[in-house]
């Protein structure tokens, strides 16, 4: 019977999607998270490694870099990035130049921060302007990767900070990973989101869906014709 199944011609398709799902499992993928928080161990790293539990248990790679608790400098608009082009930003010394060749290697990015007066927590702010400056200088490296942001929050303001976080992505052209809810997890003392049940479920479910946006990425990147970048155009408004 399994020899009638795959020989009829009307089953090739399926037989074909079988092979693909084989050399899936035989082709490493990463996920890169950015903990934004300046807690190493608190609420957000904890809602990040909620989603890297799901990646992991899927057979994709998942690495967490802490960076809310390392000063940044804020972008100065200097445009040196985009006069030298070479991937880099003009500050060196802090950790943006570090990690920015790991993103770029990254077949995924979650992006994770506390809520900060129903914002993203400044460190977090500072590093995702530049780093996202430096992508869409250097040919928008980041463009077509699968993206996700997570906030972690005591009371309100984490849709706001979520929202803030999905605007890095989308202007990127990122393919932006959803859940059953928008990824955001409760609680105040480190440990304490672990009681936010549905935070949790929020935060497996992304895990679930960006191992298989990259999969059927991966899939169907020779049926499918990746579009072509377009040369960005520039409004201004005021003439």
């Amino acid at each position: 019977m399994e020899n009638c199944f795959f020989s009829d011609p009307c089953f090739q398709l399926p037989r074909k999607g079988f092979i693909i799902a084989q050399q899936l499992y035989r082709i490493y993928m990463k996920v890169t998270a950015i903990n934004g928080s300046p807690n190493a161990a608190g609420n957000t790293a904890y809602a990040l490694n909620q989603a890297g539990l799901s990646l992991r248990e899927e057979g994709i790679d998942f690495e967490m870099i802490h960076v809310g608790n390392k000063p940044v400098h804020g972008c100065t608009g200097c445009c040196r990035c985009f006069e030298k082009r070479d991937g880099r930003c003009v500050f060196a010394d802090d950790i943006v130049n570090e990690v920015l060749p790991v993103l770029k290697a990254s077949d995924g990015i979650i992006l994770g921060s506390p809520v900060y007066y129903s914002g993203i927590a400044g460190a977090m702010k500072s590093f995702l302007d530049r780093t996202f400056f430096v992508s869409g200088a250097n040919g928008n490296y980041f463009r077509h990767k699968v993206g996700a942001s997570v906030a972690a929050v005591r009371r309100s303001g984490g849709t706001m900070t979520f929202n803030s976080l999905n605007m890095y992505l989308s202007i990127s052209e990122m393919l932006i990973a959803s859940s059953n809810y928008w990824n955001v997890i409760h609680g105040n003392e480190p440990a304490e989101a672990a009681e936010d049940t549905e935070g949790v479920q929020v935060m497996h479910v992304l895990g679930k869906n960006i191992a298989w946006m990259l999969k059927m990425k991966e899939a169907t990147k020779e049926l499918v014709a990746e579009p072509e970048a377009t040369g960005k155009i520039f409004t201004n408004f005021i003439r």
